[in-house]
């Protein structure tokens, strides 16, 4: 290595900034693991402390983005498409949001993550179809894009690892929240997705990993900048996780509401926050007004073919397509329990977070990376923020295989809510777009 990376500690220590020779050689060298765990970090601490201009965060993440496997997608010109959720409870955007812009103009090729946690995770909820592959070759990848205007799998090793070798370090030593590493973590793997267009749904509350609008602002701005900056059409959204995405909690359950929203019906905030960031990505994607993208999606969903387009990518990813036809195929799982209130009044709040882990409690998601996931577990509910509620309503149903998992989830899930006399005043769903 010729710059050494002692050099590196110490000058992002004093708050220097560093040069993009100096920035490139320590991902390079650290990705062929010429540079030991413990100095690394030791600069992802330093930077936790002092920060990094625009510049550092620009070239850090194109960095990160070259350090393994691009994607090209020269062949499909301005009209490819990615969208990004910073991640949420009962968050299953992906599945309408993709079909719905595939159906009006836009290019989907779009690689998702599994869920961790209190979140919930898109591979993991296309894996609720038999057979959905979420795995396929470089060819396979290009000719279904090609071929159908969408594709969405799993995300490769081989994308960015320089990455994955740095969150996984961050997740240990607590160096995660740092807005340059959170905002290069996630655009260097758009950036090499290849995707001419990045729309972004960075998300505040009690579910969200940011847990204030401040902060969920600045994280949208320097994402959107680092895209701009690297020739994508970037924009994003700040949406509220102070309350569930819609009533469904769980990779069927969620499965089942996308299905209910491409066939017109479903939850309002689902489909409105769906609109929405479908309306940017057709407005970057073809280049067209942002009144004409409104006005183009909202008549996709409304005409059925966001459906169509949604079953035709179901199919053409060998996943069982009768599914998508007929949601009931997906049964329900052998438990359940209802979920009782105690009390009157309205619910005034509730942690959305604590909601998510009832839903992890029963199976619906991971508490390690290597969890099994129970596709038919989750959580309906019945009644969210805002609602008045009597004693004796059901708040919600719990669905499980392992019935041993009902008290705990039903105990975690009423201590999220918080009960008042009056109805407080709503929270507008998306605070503020940013393009």
């Amino acid at each position: 290595m010729s710059i050494r990376m002692y050099d590196i500690i110490e000058k992002k220590k004093n708050g220097e900034e560093l040069t993009r020779d100096e920035i490139f050689s320590m991902i390079n060298e650290y990705t062929k693991g010429n540079i030991p765990d413990y100095q690394m970090s030791a600069w992802l601490m330093a930077v936790c402390f002092r920060g990094m201009s625009d510049r550092e965060t620009f070239e850090l993440t194109e960095a990160m983005a070259l350090s393994g496997d691009t994607v090209d997608l020269s062949a499909f010109g301005s009209r490819s498409v990615d969208k990004h959720s910073t991640g949420g409870v009962g968050d299953k955007t992906t599945l309408i949001v993709a079909p719905l812009v595939a159906a009006s103009g836009g290019i989907v090729a779009k690689m998702s993550g599994r869920g961790l946690g209190h979140t919930g995770g898109t591979v993991d909820k296309l894996e609720s179809f038999p057979s959905f592959r979420t795995t396929l070759s470089a060819d396979e990848f290009a000719n279904q894009v090609k071929d159908h205007n969408i594709a969405v799998i799993g995300q490769s090793a081989d994308i960015a690892p320089a990455d994955k070798k740095l969150y996984a370090l961050r997740d240990v030593t607590a160096t995660v929240n740092s807005i340059p590493l959170i905002a290069s973590s996630i655009m260097s793997k758009k950036l090499a997705a290849g995707t001419r267009s990045i729309v972004l749904d960075v998300k505040y509350g009690s579910g969200a990993f940011m847990h204030t609008k401040e902060d969920a602002e600045k994280l949208a701005n320097m994402m959107v900048k680092i895209g701009n900056y690297h020739n994508r059409r970037t924009a994003a959204i700040i949406s509220n996780m102070d309350i569930p995405l819609g009533y469904a909690i769980g990779n069927s359950l969620e499965v089942t509401e996308a299905i209910d929203v491409l066939n017109g019906n479903g939850p309002d905030d689902l489909r409105e926050v769906c609109l929405t960031l479908a309306s940017l990505m057709i407005e970057r994607s073809c280049n067209i007004p942002h009144e004409d993208a409104r006005e183009r999606v909202e008549n996709t969903l409304k005409s059925g073919k966001a459906y169509e387009k949604f079953c035709e990518w179901i199919e053409a990813q060998g996943g069982d397509v009768s599914y998508a036809h007929d949601p009931a195929n997906f049964g329900k799982a052998k438990y359940s329990m209802d979920v009782i209130s105690d009390t009157d009044g309205y619910i005034s709040s509730c942690n959305t977070e604590k909601i998510g882990i009832a839903a992890m409690i029963l199976g619906a998601g991971r508490q390690t990376a290597e969890s099994t996931i129970d596709h038919r577990a989750g959580i309906i509910l019945s009644k969210k923020t805002y609602d008045k509620v009597s004693k004796g309503d059901v708040i919600a149903r719990l669905y499980t295989e392992k019935e041993e998992t009902l008290e705990a989830s039903r105990e975690c899930l009423l201590s999220s809510l918080v009960f008042s006399d009056n109805r407080t005043n709503k929270e507008p769903l998306i605070h503020k777009v940013i393009s």
